[in-house]
């Protein structure tokens, strides 16, 4: 059957009906489900069979499941549906899926056909990643021949078994016991899981559930039985031997005028925080531009710290058998694990354009997520980037050339006076803008094209390689009129203007959108580009469920979404 399940991409309507044919002579397959679906079905009961689906497909080995709407699922015939109608509430589905799934699932097309006059959905579900099943408001599913079920304990722990061989946290220890778990750590813990889902499960619900209920529930254990991700988050410090020979140690290293170090060991729920306290958190002064008071800030931020510190366990690689290292010099924080960067580069995630597919440590990340430690979306990066941004300091440095670690360094202190008055005098600058000031500074190379925008308004002097961040903000008015024509705004700028000029004239032709937006994107595009990047972000209103569109391509008029569409 998987096979079968393969997706052409950008098929053709008569591979679309082959497929559609295929899935009705399989219909006895579990991931496979049809229903009649009219208008008024629930988003709920999509979401529940989404997880089913997800989950069957992993436990088969199948590339896909499907639910497919418009075919009667007794009969098997084509009936067709008028479920969601407009083609941009139907996509919004796919965000609404993607939002009540746990972990995130993001549905791969939502095909529509047109079956012998008939309507007919197909809805392409991605099995759930190995080692992690897939819940819907808090809960797991699974199908029963036809029946939509509970995903039953030994099938949750099939998929969570499937990383032990490749995933060193899932590691059962044979050895260990509810005992070995800290009882501080445990309170701590289960009053974490307790906020995280207060909207779901009654408080005292969760604080009453027997110890091992809750290790369950929180991913760190299976069927009661202690993980290596058990003890490292929650373990006895006494436990730490029962990891042997990984040291399960993070070190605080001081140096500089004055020199210390401390190792801590499990329970790390508890230890991270601990490191934190031991750094040497003054107060720093920066003065901005042209006035007299200073601007006080703390020389690190905890979330900062806590953040970066929980990557590296995350994502630190066990099997190498070292600890991870946080050294603190006089104006930065160091942070060191082993193991290389594992999917993607830094900057994506800086940008917040990325969401990772995959981890080194899936059970343990699932884990501290459940724990509210991390999430799983590749947020953190973005987070330390802006927060740093935020307090005018230099950006999070990582360094990927040493093959067998990853080290981040986050700054307590101005590498470049000039750029820190930057960012207090022109508090809008985009993040982009803002990441190639912060190269500069560092006297790294930013492209081209950057270049010139930041030259022009007066950010960025010299000549390359040796650029620097403008030790005075020119404040002449053609410069900064230059700026705010060549500076790109952020997609969410201009999406708000063609809304706000809906939302007053009803509808708007494309020539009216150009008109409103043409003169306001930076001088830098040229008129295709401009057009193309209107056009894009229509399409991505469109997609979002906040407009729709009437009538032919070439004469279309865009009107805002009606409430519920």
């Amino acid at each position: 059957m998987a096979d079968d399940m393969d997706q052409i991409p950008d098929m053709t309507q008569g591979e679309l009906v082959r497929l559609l044919d295929r899935l009705t002579a399989a219909w006895e397959n579990e991931v496979v489900e049809f229903k009649d679906a009219n208008d008024n079905f629930s988003t709920d009961k999509i979401g529940k069979y989404v997880s089913a689906l997800s989950n069957e497909a992993n436990l088969r080995g199948a590339e896909a499941g499907w639910l497919v709407f418009g075919v009667h699922d007794k009969s098997r015939t084509v009936i067709g549906t008028d479920y969601r109608l407009d083609p941009a509430h139907l996509d919004s589905l796919k965000r609404q899926i993607e939002q009540g799934a746990e972990p995130s699932l993001t549905v791969r097309d939502l095909h529509v056909l047109d079956y012998g006059g008939k309507r007919v959905i197909l809805m392409q579900i991605p099995p759930a990643p190995r080692g992690i099943p897939i819940g819907w408001q808090g809960h797991y599913y699974a199908r029963a021949g036809e029946s939509l079920v509970s995903l039953a304990l030994d099938k949750q722990d099939e998929i969570r078994r499937q990383t032990v061989n490749t995933d060193w946290t899932a590691v059962v220890v044979p050895e260990a016991t509810i005992d070995d778990l800290d009882p501080d750590a445990l309170a701590k813990a289960r009053e974490a899981f307790a906020a995280k889902y207060a909207t779901r499960i009654p408080v005292e619900d969760v604080m009453a559930w027997p110890t091992a209920v809750f290790t369950d529930r929180a991913r760190l254990t299976m069927d009661g039985a202690i993980t290596r991700a058990a003890l490292l988050l929650l373990g006895r410090r006494e436990s730490a031997a029962l990891l042997s020979p990984h040291m399960a140690q993070i070190t605080w290293n001081l140096v500089g005028p004055e020199e210390g170090y401390e190792h801590f060991a499990p329970p790390w729920f508890l230890a991270t925080t601990e490191l934190y306290q031991r750094i040497r958190n003054v107060q720093i002064r920066l003065l901005p531009p042209d006035e007299l008071i200073a601007v006080e800030i703390s020389k690190y931020e905890q979330p900062t710290v806590l953040e970066a510190l929980h990557n590296c366990i995350a994502h630190q690689d066990y099997t190498q058998n070292s600890r991870i290292v946080v050294t603190e010099k006089l104006d930065r924080l160091i942070f060191r694990s082993q193991g290389s960067f594992f999917e993607g580069q830094p900057e994506e995630y800086a940008q917040n354009s990325r969401v990772p597919s995959r981890y080194r440590n899936p059970f343990l990340v699932q884990a501290m997520a459940e724990l509210n430690m991390i999430d799983t979306m590749g947020y953190g990066i973005h987070r330390m980037t802006d927060r740093q941004a935020r307090r005018y300091l230099p950006l999070p440095d990582y360094d990927l050339t040493n093959s067998s670690g990853v080290s981040v360094t986050i700054y307590g202190g101005v590498v470049d006076q000039a750029y820190s008055q930057t960012l207090m005098k022109y508090t809008d600058l985009p993040l982009g803008d803002i990441l190639a000031l912060d190269r500069v500074q560092k006297g790294l190379p930013i492209p081209s094209e950057t270049s010139r925008r930041l030259r022009r308004a007066g950010l960025i002097e010299g000549r390359k390689p040796h650029l620097h961040v403008a030790a005075v903000v020119a404040e002449a008015t053609d410069t900064k009129i230059e700026y705010m024509r060549t500076r790109a705004q952020d997609d969410t700028h201009y999406m708000q203007l063609v809304t706000d000029y809906l939302e007053k004239f009803g509808t708007a032709t494309r020539h009216d959108v150009d008109e409103l937006l043409l003169d306001k994107l930076s001088d830098l595009l040229s008129d295709d580009q401009k057009s193309n990047k209107i056009a894009n972000l229509l399409r991505k209103m469109r997609k979002d469920g906040v407009i729709v569109r009437e009538g032919p391509r070439k004469t279309a008029v865009w009107r805002l979404a009606s409430p519920g569409t």
